[in-house]
């Protein structure tokens, strides 16, 4: 199964996530290298939030990096959202 976690983040998040980078993306990483974390960017123009695909078999993949990112630890997301996601059709995902 696929979910998809949503960060609406701060109006100040840009100035303050540097401190934590390192940290969200070694987690990032970790989870990628896990098999979990399949996509995840900024949403941009202006800067808005984020958008990461976990693939698992329940949304407690999606949900245990939300709690364990330094954005949503320091405040940096205002909230987040993970909500199961039927990918129809997509490059190298297979639909369900």
């Amino acid at each position: 199964m696929y979910y998809l976690l949503t960060y609406n983040v701060e109006p100040d998040y840009l100035q303050k996530r540097e401190a934590y980078r390192e940290e969200h993306l070694k987690l990032a990483q970790a989870a990628c290298a896990r098999g979990e974390l399949r996509l995840g960017g900024a949403l941009t123009e202006p800067t808005l939030g984020a958008a990461l695909l976990f693939e698992g078999a329940s949304p407690n993949v999606a949900k245990e990096f939300a709690k364990n990112d330094p954005y949503v630890r320091h405040g940096l997301v205002k909230n987040w959202h993970v909500n199961q996601w039927a990918i129809v059709i997509g490059a190298g995902i297979e639909p369900i």
